[in-house]
């Protein structure tokens, strides 16, 4: 079975600016429910439908299908809630890829990075880890915005 392994951290700084050219993401979700989200996503010129199994640590199986745009399309209009928008860069750092997502609308102010696997070498503009943290899953960020925290605790 195919599993997604992610930590997720916060960014303390710019200075990955400029390393890559960000791919704009546009996801909604069909379903929120933690044990089966559903999500549909536009990346650029690509689509995909991604169904995700309930997380345990920091993985959980994981099943994506590329599909026609105009579906994907026409599927966020039955999402609910509002759409999670980010720009995606991948930056290299010693010998592997971060994946740095800047929030944009409801989410704007947010700014994290994704990475795989448990040892790795630390950028030095990467902050706190909150990759057990719930309300920085992408499903709950439709639900509840980062714009409508009080404060990044």
């Amino acid at each position: 079975m195919p599993q997604e392994i992610e930590r997720k951290f916060l960014v303390t700084s710019d200075s990955w600016r400029g390393r890559a050219v960000g791919v704009t993401y546009r996801q909604g979700y069909l379903s929120k429910d933690p044990e089966r989200t559903v999500r549909v996503r536009i990346a650029g010129d690509d689509a995909f439908l991604t169904v995700k199994g309930l997380t345990t640590g920091n993985s959980r199986p994981e099943f994506e299908y590329r599909i026609p745009l105009a579906d994907a399309e026409a599927m966020l209009g039955l999402c609910e809630g509002p759409l999670v928008e980010k720009t995606r860069f991948e930056i290299p750092h010693a010998g592997r890829v971060w994946e740095v997502d800047e929030f944009l609308g409801d989410n704007c102010g947010l700014v994290e990075l994704a990475s795989d696997g448990d040892e790795f070498e630390v950028p030095d503009w990467i902050g706190r880890e909150v990759s057990g943290d719930p309300r920085y899953y992408n499903s709950n960020l439709a639900i509840t915005p980062f714009s409508r925290w009080a404060q990044i605790s």
